[in-house]
């Protein structure tokens, strides 16, 4: 059974920093996209970045300069780098797998979830 986790949420004050990261189990997805979504409550999933397996990265615009997506192909691991972090990045973050490898930005183009880490980030 093929799981993504994600790991490396928490508390912090704005302003501050936090890396979130997802490896999946059961099997590679080195040939996928790789993305991350947020959740905050009584809200929809909300594209925050992508990384395709050549590298190329697309941003949602309320991110972009603040946060960094990167992947180790070696790992098979992803990781959101969250600088300048505001309270209004407060969500639960999830990692999602593309097999297609097509960088999209609508969650319905993902095949592969994680459960989801928190981040909080207060005033």
């Amino acid at each position: 059974q093929v799981h993504l986790v994600e790991s490396g949420g928490g508390l912090v004050q704005a302003g501050g920093s936090l890396r979130l990261s997802c490896a999946p189990s059961g099997r590679t997805f080195s040939n996928g996209a790789m993305g991350w979504f947020r959740q905050a409550p009584g809200k929809e999933h909300e594209f925050v970045a992508v990384i395709t397996s050549g590298g190329d990265t697309y941003y949602a615009h309320s991110v972009k300069d603040r946060f960094t997506i990167s992947r180790d192909t070696a790992k098979d691991t992803v990781y959101l780098q969250m600088n300048s972090l505001k309270p209004e990045d407060t969500a639960v973050y999830y990692c999602a797998v593309d097999v297609l490898n097509r960088a999209q930005r609508s969650p319905l183009e993902y095949h592969y979830w994680g459960q989801g880490t928190q981040v909080t980030v207060s005033s």
